[in-house]
């Protein structure tokens, strides 16, 4: 064989095995088949491509309706003016919007008719009437209302975690809504029954609960009624929400402990302060009665008293917010 066959027929067997290495060899290795498989994947409309894709637009579309979810609480709670009917509500007082006007009304008339008895002078009986129509209706109000909201802090943690077991255990959170209204003690015991009675009206409970946080404007029950919400609206593990929530309660009542511990040296030191003028006023009056009783037998001794007592009020405040903590 010469030297031309010889060349030709390498040229030919390179040429066979390259295209035995390009066309056969990745379908008898595998190649042909993890590529596929590879392209499958990767591809934008591969199947796990596609199930990755689902996940992020089912996790966007649920971050998206959470969202949605506080800006509607969030605005309903701006958007509503509180009436008189609401602020008596909140206090926890029984009384309807007429009844406290005859209250506000006899306040006003006593007042004014005690402070025209001791000064004698019809100009004092405004301030007195003004005083004991809206001053005292209002604090009685706001006195009730911190009292009551005190006790709703104290307990709505214990009520929380029942619903958490009762939901781990199986209960429908209708269900575990009414143990608490019936065994709770108040003023969580009366909110949880009103969820009960809207829930048997046709409203659902998340409705009932943003109803709650009405009577009751606290964090506490506005973290509770959002929480109802969302889990209503995007779904999600409710004891586990609950439980996360239940924790925030109990670190925030330690934190509110703490920092009534201390400011507790402050406040003392406050109410001393406070309480040095009438001290001081008392024993001169014991020991030297017509040296102090000017202050209130002359016109010149009141307007003294009225305008000390106006700055002793700004300093009081003061001092209050000084030492008054929001959490």
């Amino acid at each position: 064989m010469d030297s031309e066959s010889l060349i030709f027929a390498a040229l030919a067997m390179v040429a066979a095995g390259g295209v035995f290495y390009v066309f056969v060899y990745p379908y008898l290795s595998g190649e042909a088949r993890a590529e596929k498989r590879q392209a499958a994947v990767g591809s934008p409309g591969g199947a796990v491509s596609k199930l990755i894709v689902d996940k992020a637009g089912d996790s966007t579309a649920r971050r998206k309706q959470v969202a949605d979810s506080l800006k509607e609480i969030d605005h309903k709670a701006k958007s509503k003016k509180l009436s008189l009917e609401t602020k008596i509500s909140q206090a926890g007082l029984e009384w309807s919007k007429s009844k406290f006007m005859l209250i506000s009304a006899a306040l006003a008339f006593g007042l004014g008719a005690l402070v025209f008895y001791i000064s004698g002078d019809p100009l004092y009986i405004v301030p007195g009437v003004l005083i004991g129509g809206f001053g005292l209706p209002n604090w009685i109000l706001s006195f009730c209302k911190k009292r009551r909201i005190a006790k709703f802090i104290k307990e709505f943690p214990n009520a929380v975690d029942v619903i958490i077991r009762g939901i781990k255990a199986g209960l429908p959170l209708g269900d575990c809504v009414r143990i608490i209204a019936g065994e709770a003690s108040e003023p969580v015991r009366g909110e949880f029954r009103q969820i009960v009675e809207a829930t048997t009206l046709g409203l659902s409970i998340a409705e009932g609960a943003e109803r709650m946080v009405e009577r009751v404007p606290v964090a506490e029950a506005n973290f509770f009624s959002i929480v109802i919400n969302i889990q209503q609206k995007a779904g999600g593990n409710l004891s586990e929400a609950l439980g996360n929530l239940s924790r925030v309660l109990r670190d925030r009542a330690k934190m509110q402990m703490k920092v009534k511990a201390m400011s507790s040296e402050a406040k003392a030191s406050a109410g001393i302060i406070g309480a040095l003028p009438f001290i001081v006023t008392l024993l001169v009056y014991l020991s030297s009665p017509r040296y102090i009783e000017l202050l209130w037998i002359t016109s010149t001794g009141r307007m003294v008293l009225a305008v000390s007592g106006f700055w002793m009020f700004i300093g009081v405040m003061s001092m209050k917010k000084m030492i008054n903590f929001d959490m």
